[in-house]
């Protein structure tokens, strides 16, 4: 298992990039279009395609992954 992902809340606009490209990973956090990662989620290897590209897309970088395993 990998470490999930980490949204900069003060960084995230709402352009819902994230979910969209990965909906199994983030979901809206309000009606702006703010988005969260899913409490819970485990990420495997078949996200990290999405994951990938969930986080270049993100106009403000506001997502955080370090693809390393957990401890």
């Amino acid at each position: 298992m990998v470490n999930p992902p980490r949204i900069d809340l003060d960084a995230c606009q709402g352009h819902g990039r994230c979910y969209h490209l990965a909906p199994a990973i983030f979901r809206p956090a309000d009606e702006v279009g703010h988005a969260e990662v899913i409490p819970g989620v485990e990420i495997t290897d078949r996200d990290r395609p999405a994951l990938d590209r969930a986080v270049a897309a993100c106009p403000e970088m506001a997502i955080d992954w370090d693809a390393g395993p957990t401890s």
